[in-house]
């Protein structure tokens, strides 16, 4: 979060610094700072790279996505949006099969999205964005509203799908497959309950919110972090299965759905650590990312 960015080898207590950008970086409270971080799909040729990070300019939190490249110290910026307070900043940033980069941005913060950002059209809080980067004139488009701040999400390597883990106010965590065009209902709703207003029903039709394909409650956890799907080969019991967890309990599930479109949902471990990522390696097995600097392998004993 401090805006340096490290590259490190497994099994080796060393790194090395790939990029550091903490002079330009506000990193004050626990939600801001350096959050994402994409290569491009062709960075071994390219050297180009993708941030999403918070800074100060003139005084007003933004959150900043820009491009940088290996080759050189130059920094592109592809978009700024104002955050009217220090949470919900969202932060992933993640290529698609379209070659789109996918950028989330959290509802501008505070509680309960007093500004109303996620449900409205004409701002880029709450949401999720593409950005052409390979486009002469790069612009921020709207794919998906009614988010509250997703910080995780991820591309199924197999089918495309975009899941997305979106952390709740104070009752449920939801998980989402993230869709074109499509509406996940926040403030209204949060997870598959109402929030504002309540009842929500006329809202409920009136947009055609869509409903987590799943949800859980404060009693589980209480800020979901987004996952990835697994198809490695050290776990075949998991294999299509998507693996996420929760920040505040460190508990670990795998989610899928079943032929009838159900979700099946099964407790894995406990962690004891604070996962804020996940992530695949070169191999397809998986990585759990704690906040406090450990890189973690899911295996089985």
């Amino acid at each position: 979060q401090s805006g340096v960015i490290k590259s490190v080898k497994e099994g080796n207590a060393s790194h090395s610094i790939f990029r550091d950008l903490s002079d330009r970086v506000s990193a004050a409270s626990n939600e801001t700072g350096l959050l994402g971080l994409a290569l491009h799909p062709k960075f071994t040729e390219n050297g180009r790279y993708f941030v999403n990070y918070t800074a100060k300019r003139r005084g007003q939190l933004t959150t900043v996505v820009s491009e940088l490249n290996r080759k050189n110290g130059n920094e592109k910026i592809l978009l700024e949006v104002k955050q009217p307070f220090s949470n919900h900043n969202g932060g992933e940033l993640a290529f698609g099969r379209d070659g789109l980069l996918y950028i989330s941005t959290g509802d501008g913060g505070s509680g309960g999205d007093p500004l109303n950002h996620a449900q409205n059209p004409r701002s880029l809080l709450g949401k999720i964005l593409t950005i052409d980067v390979n486009s002469s004139n790069p612009q921020a488009n709207i794919y998906a509203t009614g988010l509250r701040n997703v910080w995780r999400f991820s591309f199924d390597s197999k089918t495309g799908k975009l899941w997305a883990g979106d952390v709740g106010q104070s009752q449920r965590e939801e998980i989402n497959i993230i869709e074109k065009g499509k509406n996940y209902g926040w403030r209204i709703t949060e997870g598959m309950r109402c929030f504002n207003p309540n009842p929500c029903v006329t809202e409920r039709s009136n947009l055609s919110l869509v409903d987590p394909i799943f949800d859980y409650p404060r009693s589980e956890g209480f800020s979901v972090t987004g996952g990835d799907v697994y198809y490695g080969s050290k776990i075949p019991r998991l294999v299509g299965w998507y693996i996420y967890g929760d920040y505040g309990s460190g508990k670990i599930w795998s989610l899928r759905l079943n032929k009838k479109g159900a979700a099946q949902n099964k407790f894995l471990l406990n962690s004891n650590l604070n996962p804020s990522d996940f992530a695949i390696d070169q191999n397809g097995e998986l990585l759990v990312i704690d906040l406090n600097g450990g890189i973690y392998r899911l295996v089985v004993k």
